[in-house]
């Protein structure tokens, strides 16, 4: 990956997790961003990304 990708990415990653943020449980944002960041890597779309994060940071709190 290059840094414009990355860039991009973490970008897409802060507008999406700045909607999830309020009503979240307590967490690390880099946990939400690295999930949601691999998940766009792999091909998955702007949503699945946030439901692949969501599920990934929520799973990882219990």
């Amino acid at each position: 990956m290059d840094v414009t990708t990355l860039t991009e990415l973490l970008r897409e990653a802060e507008e999406h997790h700045g909607r999830y943020e309020p009503t979240a449980p307590p967490h690390h944002w880099s946990d939400w961003y690295a999930a949601y960041v691999v998940a766009r890597e792999q091909g998955r779309t702007e949503d699945q990304a946030v439901a692949d994060a969501t599920g990934h940071t929520e799973s990882a709190l219990r």
